[in-house]
């Protein structure tokens, strides 16, 4: 019987995810009770209200496509008053053979976390000791590295603490923390896209003069996105095998360029879901790849 865990890359065929459906509860995106952190991010992304039930009907294509190419999609019960329940992939990550619970930023998104305790799940849970750590901010390009962004969501101290994280439970990785050119930025996945082995999505004008020398050096295909299309979360897509990627509609240009390269493009609509900046990986915690 395979691990209920066990995530070496962003490529892995994927055999078991977990996903939320999106709630009924939406926060307010203007006036004076709106966050800082949020105030900042909408400078980065587009923000715009969002229907629920049109968010359930994209999710729902996006879960049979996955059915049908032999994953296991694990439904997460709702968490009330929670406006972002459909993006799990921020609430842990899997590295290896070992479940990270994510260190959120948002106290107002804690009560997500809930579900990944549940016993039927069959999960075991590491936590972190300190700092602010998201999934989407946790990238596995390969199987000695992960890369760790440092957004609004996600603080040094808790990139640290993950790297000791990793060596106490036996994961022979480097953190490679990832540094961004302006404030505001979300998450890393909105701007980094590991597609294939030695390839990637890039956004490069989020990032330093030296993070993005780190990047040519160490990936062999870099496919550069617009702004537009950053902006547009086009980066955010989902990698279900090898040589399978799986894109928002409208991505024309991304699609062909990943065609281009050999990888096989599958479309899903999304247009609903990423009114508020995230996409097919965010609404996707892979549990198992192989």
């Amino acid at each position: 019987m395979p691990p209920a865990t066990c995530v070496a890359t962003e490529y892995g065929t994927l055999c078991r995810v977990a996903m939320r459906y999106a709630g009924d509860f939406t926060r307010p995106l203007a006036g004076p009770e709106v966050h800082p952190v949020l105030a900042r991010q909408q400078a980065t992304s587009s923000w715009a209200t969002y229907d629920p039930a049109a968010v359930r009907a994209q999710q729902d294509q996006l879960i049979g496509l996955l059915r049908d190419r032999g994953a296991e999609v694990v439904l997460l019960p709702p968490a009330p008053g929670c406006s972002v329940q459909h993006y799990p992939r921020d609430l842990a990550f899997a590295v290896d053979h070992v479940l990270f619970r994510a260190r959120l930023n948002s106290e107002h998104r804690l009560a997500e976390t809930d579900a990944l305790t549940d016993p039927a799940l069959g999960l075991r849970l590491v936590d972190l000791t300190r700092g602010t750590i998201e999934g989407g901010d946790v990238l596995l390009p390969d199987t000695g590295r992960v890369l760790v962004g440092l957004s609004e969501e996600t603080s040094l101290d808790g990139a640290v603490a993950f790297q000791e994280a990793l060596a106490r439970h036996g994961v022979d990785r480097e953190v490679v923390p990832v540094h961004f050119k302006v404030k505001g930025i979300v998450h890393l996945d909105d701007h980094l896209a590991v597609v294939a082995p030695g390839t990637a999505l890039i956004h490069r004008e989020a990032f330093t003069a030296d993070q993005n020398r780190w990047f040519d050096a160490h990936f062999d295909d870099l496919v550069p996105v617009t702004d537009a299309e950053a902006r547009a979360v086009q980066v955010n897509v989902l990698a279900i095998a090898p040589t399978t990627i799986v894109v928002a509609a409208g991505s024309d240009r991304i699609a062909a360029a990943l065609t281009a390269r050999g990888l096989e493009v599958l479309t899903v609509d999304y247009g609903e879901v990423t009114r508020i900046p995230g996409s097919l990986r965010c609404t996707t915690l892979p549990l198992l790849r192989t």
